[in-house]
């Protein structure tokens, strides 16, 4: 199965997504993997017996969101001049969502832009991280706020891959799926409400149906000035809860579910999504083993950490809310004191 992206207006960065069984892939050029020691031990082997190159290299790097910072940049950016890689060579992100945001910032940074290539080794990546050109890392005040848009030549989704995956892995990802399905698509919603991701073909299923809807977002608006901060919901508040935890409590799909539940507290309250809504919401995340709760410990400190967010400008705070289950609504206007009394329902402490 292939996706394509294809740009409006029609670009030179257009691409295909293929999902299906890893394919034999041969470049005449010299190639670096970029992967981290667990990735490597698990699916390496298989992912060196369908390469055909010119010149291979490996860098590895730890495993982990602690690990996605400039000093991990720079060690790759290293690896990769001592290999002599040139303008023509091609990087591959073989790895999670950490690995495919670093290997695309490094491909975008290195002798000012060389290829790279996608292939997701999560659920999470595999439905969201790997798609869409967004690159970076995380610093002191938040999270991917060092970073360039840098599409891949190529995005290679292999649902094999995610056989070695820890459970609470596979939820993160769900908590995605989950993610872009209450704001477009209402259908795909009920979908997840009943299919069983455990089956191969089912799982091969609800992953195309995630990037199919990504992908043309992403081929609408591939900068983020409109309709493509909408895949962002929920993660206005992960985002803080992630820095609060130094990355190290939550995987991002954990903070972004317990996001979820806190865009929902907002959006009910401005009555944009009804109870019954907010329970099945709920009861899905639930259902994977997804946190829906947080101690908040200082709403002020909190409230201020919205404002490094991306999507807020001159001062406004945009917050992603579901208008209903499919639909959404982006919204600047929503006065400090409800959005604190939102906080406050989740246990904080402050003015």
């Amino acid at each position: 199965m292939t996706i394509p992206i294809l740009f409006q207006p029609k670009s030179s960065i257009d691409y295909e997504i293929t999902i299906d069984e890893l394919p034999c892939l041969r470049f005449d050029k010299k190639v670096a993997i970029i992967t981290n020691p667990t990735v490597a031990k698990f699916h390496l082997e298989t992912l060196l017996s369908k390469l055909e190159v010119k010149e291979l290299h490996i860098v590895e790097i730890p495993d982990g969101e602690a690990y996605k910072n400039m000093e991990s940049i720079e060690f790759i950016l290293d690896k990769l001049f001592s290999f002599k890689l040139d303008r023509k060579s091609m990087l591959i992100a073989f790895g999670g969502g950490v690995i495919g945001d670093m290997t695309g910032f490094c491909a975008s940074l290195y002798q000012r832009g060389i290829d790279f290539i996608q292939i997701p080794t999560t659920l999470l990546s595999q439905v969201d991280a790997s798609v869409g050109g967004k690159t970076g890392v995380n610093n002191k005040y938040g999270k991917n706020l060092i970073g360039t848009f840098y599409q891949p030549k190529a995005v290679y989704i292999d649902p094999d891959f995610l056989d070695t995956l820890p459970s609470r892995e596979f939820a993160a990802g769900v908590a995605e799926m989950i993610k872009i399905a209450v704001t477009f698509d209402a259908d795909y919603f009920k979908y997840l409400q009943s299919a069983d991701l455990g089956d191969k073909e089912m799982l091969k299923d609800a992953i195309a149906r995630a990037v199919t809807i990504k992908a043309d977002v992403v081929a609408k608006d591939e900068k983020e000035s409109g309709i493509r901060a909408v895949l962002n919901y929920g993660h206005t508040f992960a985002h803080v809860i992630e820095n609060e935890t130094n990355y190290s409590r939550y995987l991002h799909g954990e903070a972004v579910s317990i996001g979820i539940i806190m865009a929902n507290a907002l959006a009910y309250k401005l009555g944009l999504l009804d109870e019954h809504a907010v329970k099945q919401i709920q009861s899905l995340l639930e259902h994977y083993d997804l946190p829906t709760e947080y101690m908040i410990e200082d709403i002020e400190s909190f409230y201020e950490h919205f404002f490094l967010d991306k999507k807020s400008a001159n001062d406004k705070i945009t917050f992603v809310l579901p208008k209903g289950i499919g639909d959404f609504e982006l919204r600047s206007d929503i006065d400090k004191k409800l959005i604190k009394d939102v906080l406050r329902d989740f246990g904080g402490k402050g003015e």
